[in-house]
């Protein structure tokens, strides 16, 4: 285990009819509040107007910024961030899931610098400033709500970065679990495979004692592999609810990962092919991970044997570490398509026709992944397997 600094100032506030908490969150700033959301869900729900309620009788002035995109894009981050500099924005609020937050991320830096906001997304400018904000969740997947990173597509480029800021944590998270009732089947599957998949990106790495994050990461995967199929089946569960918008905020907010740096391989992997195909992310997280699993498996087979026995259940007698690593592996795939998630990129009626555009935005940074660095022709590799 590394030494280690653990800082996160965001507060989380969680539970039921905890929005009434939003006007004594924003006291301490200004009046201008940029409200920020993706699509009608929160119309059709009735939160879009108990947050305009709220805000309306505490004599904010509102500005709006609809329309953001599952996977945010540039274009309607530069909208946020003309926004903000125009009408003189004090506080930018996020209602939404981690695409709404990822983009007001994006747009409260952009907002107090002078150049194109893609500057920082690329990591060619650091930011020094930014508009505070705020988030009321409506999704489990992301935990962008209590971290500091954020990711942004350029369309026109065809590119999809992840980049972060200590100045891009949230001040405030109210997170209420029925405020994700409406969310459909597909995308409450895809939210239970991003958080698992965050959890499995910490645990593949190559530091020495760390049993105890260990098995933090381990619960985090058993519990959400014990409600997540039940939650599926009964989507306005408020316990069921409760249990996986909780573990996908804990799942990324630095709680698990602290002394060690995990892999985050395969998110950059699947960024290349969403950025192509606007595909859904955890779906493609879906199709990638355990053909990344099986790519590596040699690496350090008893990581993967660990996994396999504490969390999946394998009986290793009688098997070598990779066997039983790879039984591990197949279960995970098997637990994915018992829920509904896809396995294949031909789900999503991809080919293996931009298959080199893919692996090129895949490397446009070098050759990354931590547990194991990869390079070209290993992302070509896992992008062939999972065809």
């Amino acid at each position: 285990m590394n030494n280690f600094t653990f800082y996160n100032p965001t507060k989380l506030i969680f539970g039921k009819g905890q929005l009434s908490q939003l006007a004594d969150q924003l006291a301490p700033y200004g009046n201008k509040i940029l409200l920020v959301y993706g699509g009608g869900s929160i119309k059709r729900s009735g939160l879009y107007d108990q947050v305009v309620g709220i805000l309306k009788e505490n004599n904010k002035e509102v500005f709006e910024l609809s329309g953001v995109e599952p996977n945010p894009r540039l274009t309607t981050v530069q909208r946020g961030v003309d926004i903000c500099k125009t009408e003189g924005i004090d506080f930018i609020l996020a209602v939404g899931g981690g695409s709404v937050i990822d983009c007001t991320k994006a747009i409260s830096v952009g907002a107090k610098y002078d150049g194109d906001p893609w500057d920082i997304v690329t990591r060619k400018a650091i930011p020094t400033q930014a508009v505070p904000f705020g988030t009321v969740l409506t999704l489990a997947a992301t935990g962008s709500e209590m971290n500091s990173g954020s990711v942004i597509t350029n369309w026109e480029t065809q590119e999809k970065y992840g980049w972060g800021s200590p100045l891009t944590f949230p001040v405030f998270s109210i997170l209420d679990p029925e405020n994700t009732y409406t969310v459909p089947k597909n995308q409450t599957i895809y939210g239970i495979v991003d958080m698992m998949s965050h959890v499995l990106e910490h645990y593949f790495h190559l530091e020495e004692n760390t049993q105890f994050q260990d098995y933090m990461c381990e619960s985090l995967l058993k519990t959400v592999m014990e409600t997540g199929p039940k939650l599926v089946e009964d989507l306005e569960n408020f316990e069921y609810r409760s249990t996986i918008l909780y573990s996908g905020t804990m799942a990324l907010n630095g709680m698990l990962n602290m002394g060690y740096q995990g892999d985050w391989a395969t998110h950059n992997i699947e960024h290349a092919v969403s950025a192509v195909y606007d595909i859904p992310h955890g779906g493609g997280l879906a199709i990638l991970f355990p053909n990344w699993m099986k790519h590596n498996l040699n690496v350090k087979p008893s990581r993967f044997k660990q996994l396999a026995v504490r969390v999946f259940g394998v009986d290793p007698e009688g098997k070598t570490d990779e066997e039983a690593g790879l039984e591990g592996i197949e279960k995970l795939r098997e637990f994915w398509n018992s829920i509904g998630a896809p396995s294949t990129l031909a789900d999503y009626d991809i080919d293996d026709s931009k298959l080199e555009l893919m692996v090129d935005r895949a490397m446009a940074r070098g050759e990354f992944g931590r547990f194991n660095l990869l390079k070209a022709e290993d992302v070509r590799a896992i992008y062939k397997a999972s065809l």
